[in-house]
């Protein structure tokens, strides 16, 4: 469904206040490399989730429980990876001065 006009012109608006709010961020969200980056590691963490849940099998079903607890680890580590990967820093705002406990 297409933009209507008002609603476009209000997306330019924002568009160029964040451009001169913060331009690296701006810079950042429109080459596209940030998202290219998340869903690399998004990517990638569900595989080796995958991977430590194939090793988890394996050693559940030949008994051996060091190979049970290496999976285990993996598929830990690979869960870390996919769920990290939705973290986003935020910048530290700006203390304001009505938030000044000494005064």
């Amino acid at each position: 469904m297409p933009l209507s006009d008002r609603e476009r012109k209000q997306l330019e608006e924002l568009e160029a206040d964040l451009a001169a709010d913060d331009p690296r961020l701006a810079q950042r969200l429109s080459s596209g490399s940030l998202k290219s980056r998340l869903k690399a590691r998004m990517s990638i963490g569900a595989l080796v989730c995958l991977i430590g849940l194939v090793v988890l099998i394996a050693g559940v079903s030949t008994q051996i429980v060091v190979v049970g607890v290496g999976g285990f680890l993996v598929m830990g580590a690979g869960a870390y990876l996919l769920v990290g990967a939705h973290s986003f820093r935020f910048p530290k705002s700006p203390k304001s001065p009505d938030s000044d406990p000494k005064g």
